[in-house]
């Protein structure tokens, strides 16, 4: 009689179960398995889609995704895509890891890194702006090296803000293996974010054919990184 009544119990578990697991889980985990992957799983996607507003929005470093692929070609352009990426991908690591403890304990660090980010937009900028505006040439392809683009994460402020910011959203408790997770599908993320930029540069080399074109798209481009650089400055 015991086993029939546990037999019973196990059996409207199973039922419970079955019918109250989501439709993408697998029918035959036991439900606090199938309740830790759909926990899991909308984590993940918050993840996603925290990397993907910060990374697809406009920015000094998008721009000049843009306009690599507008001046060079996409195989250029994806030099600082991917400097840029592993950049702000080590920048989330160490900030996970307790970096930003480190801004706590020098305030003038903060200062620093925001002028020195402002210098560099502005170096940028005066590059577009003398640029002679033909394409492909090896002189301008320098702004859009991996160097330059990893450099451009660590001198920018916002990508400071962002990291800490998704951090302390997703894995304040500075647990390695969250760390290395977050970090992972940012970098996924933030990669294709900024080669999408750097496609929709190629897409403009069309009409970009004319030294004059060019050297007024370079002109646009280098105002919008001045612009950058003053809100850096207000902010």
């Amino acid at each position: 009689m015991k086993n029939r009544g546990l037999a019973a119990v196990f059996s409207f578990q199973n039922a419970r179960i079955f019918f109250n697991t989501p439709a993408w889980a697998p029918r035959n985990l036991p439900h606090s398995i199938s309740s830790e992957v759909g926990v899991m799983m909308s984590l993940y996607l918050s993840m996603a889609a925290f990397a993907l507003a910060a990374s697809i929005s406009p920015g000094p470093v998008n721009l000049v995704s843009l306009s690599a692929g507008a001046r060079h070609g996409l195989r250029v352009a994806m030099r600082h895509v991917a400097g840029a990426t592993l950049g702000f991908t080590l920048l989330l690591v160490l900030i996970g890891l307790g970096l930003h403890q480190l801004l706590v304990l020098l305030p003038w660090l903060t200062a620093v890194i925001q002028w020195a980010g402002v210098a560099f937009l502005l170096y940028l900028a005066w590059r577009l702006a003398v640029d002679n505006g033909e394409l492909h040439n090896a002189e301008g392809g320098a702004v859009a090296s991996f160097a330059g683009g990893a450099l451009m994460q660590w001198l920018n402020p916002k990508a400071w803000l962002a990291a800490i910011a998704g951090m302390g959203a997703f894995a304040a408790d500075g647990e390695v293996p969250l760390v290395l997770q977050f970090a992972a599908i940012y970098c996924v993320v933030c990669y294709l974010s900024l080669a999408c930029w750097a496609y929709a540069g190629t897409c403009l080399q069309p009409y970009l054919q004319a030294p004059r074109r060019v050297r007024v798209f370079n002109r646009v481009l280098a105002g919008l990184l001045v612009v950058s650089a003053w809100y850096l400055v207000l902010v």
